[in-house]
């Protein structure tokens, strides 16, 4: 069953940043592994209010849980759950050295595989794009693993040795008083070995930029802020770690023809002042093509004609929403002689008073 996250964290819905942190603060201390071992329940309220915080201390996933549920998270391609607690420290990263300080972060040595990081492009499409899907292709200069070293880090011939001074654990144990604290080896940097001969091509780390085409499906009905997760494309993971997920953040260019609400299209027509009073048949433009459109006799300026199911579709939903027409009458400023003499006739037998004299209509003072 999915739980809610603010009452896994004991915090409101309307709770701040620093509410949220600080509460998870106390229940990660509370249920961290390191402090209940053995116990399985804690493990698993460890991952739970460890899915939570991931979730409300980033605003756009908070915005779509706050909004849709579970549902909002997996629909725009957000898999929070951890299935591990390695998987959660690997995921965090340095947060927990943020939220704890040394000594509660990851029981492995860094040493050990970790996860690449999550890496985030911004794409900007079309309106036409976001209602009826696209198929994109990205060239990306991403970190691979170095051609020349294999990703080790270590130059030919040469090869990777325990390092001497923590003894390949990455840490180091200082003692402060009656308690020890861990810190990162500094003279290898937490990975638990060194090279005798860097590789020159990568300098040592192992990895170097490469260019990538990536396949981007839009699905239609997307807006501004849409998310779309292509998984294991993101940075490289470290010692056989796997890698992380590249996130595309959509971004909908303005559209002079529409605007957008939410899954409405609005957009405007203008029609002189005879087919308002007698009614006609107009063309209206869609996202692509146009159709026909009635227009009743009597209509008036400003009226709004809605024609169902036009509308931005429900984003891996059913349905779709309206396209609201607003009708602008256009007034001529001048008529030929014909024309006035005839309108003037239609202002006799309606009794509508009207300058005597001829003049243009809506003459500019």
């Amino acid at each position: 069953m999915e739980q809610d996250y603010y009452q896994l964290l004991g915090v409101s819905r309307d709770a701040t940043p620093e509410e949220i942190k600080k509460a998870y603060r106390r229940l990660a201390v509370k249920y961290h592994p390191d402090h209940n071992q053995g116990s399985k329940e804690a493990e698993e309220k460890f991952k739970d209010i460890s899915e939570a915080y991931s979730v409300l201390s980033d605003p756009e996933k908070r915005r779509l849980y706050d909004n849709y549920g579970h549902a909002g998270l997996r629909g725009a391609g957000y898999s929070p759950n951890f299935t591990s607690v390695e998987d959660i420290f690997s995921s965090f990263g340095s947060i927990f050295e943020d939220l704890f300080g040394f000594g509660f972060g990851p029981r492995t040595r860094r040493g050990g595989p970790q996860r690449g990081a999550d890496l985030r492009y911004d794409m900007s499409i079309t309106l036409a794009e976001a209602i009826k899907g696209s198929e994109r292709e990205l060239e990306l200069k991403l970190p691979a693993p170095c051609d020349t070293c294999s990703g080790s880090g270590a130059a030919p011939a040469s090869q990777r040795v325990t390092c001497s001074r923590c003894g390949g654990r990455g840490q180091i144990l200082q003692s402060q008083g009656f308690f020890s604290i861990a810190t990162t080896c500094p003279y290898c940097r937490g990975e638990g070995s060194t090279v005798d001969k860097p590789c020159p091509d990568c300098h040592g780390s192992g990895r170097r930029e490469k260019l990538r085409r990536l396949q981007v499906s839009i699905p239609p009905g997307v807006d501004s802020g849409t998310r779309i997760r292509l998984s294991g494309e993101g940075e490289i993971g470290e010692h056989g770690g796997p890698p992380g997920d590249l996130y595309v953040v959509l971004h909908v260019e303005p559209d002079k023809r529409f605007e957008r609400d939410g899954l409405d299209l609005h957009t405007e027509v203008t029609i002189d002042f005879v087919q308002a009073v007698l009614g006609a048949t107009v063309e209206v433009p869609l996202v692509e093509g146009s159709r026909e459109l009635e227009i009743h006799p009597g209509t008036q300026p400003g009226e709004t004609v809605v024609v169902r199911g036009d509308g931005v579709p429900r984003l891996r939903g059913y349905g779709r929403g309206d396209l609201h027409v607003h009708i602008r009458v256009e007034i001529p400023r001048k008529l030929n002689p014909e024309q006035e003499a005839l309108l003037r006739q239609y202002a006799e037998i309606s009794g509508t008073k009207t300058h005597g004299k001829k003049r243009g209509l809506f003459r500019k003072k």
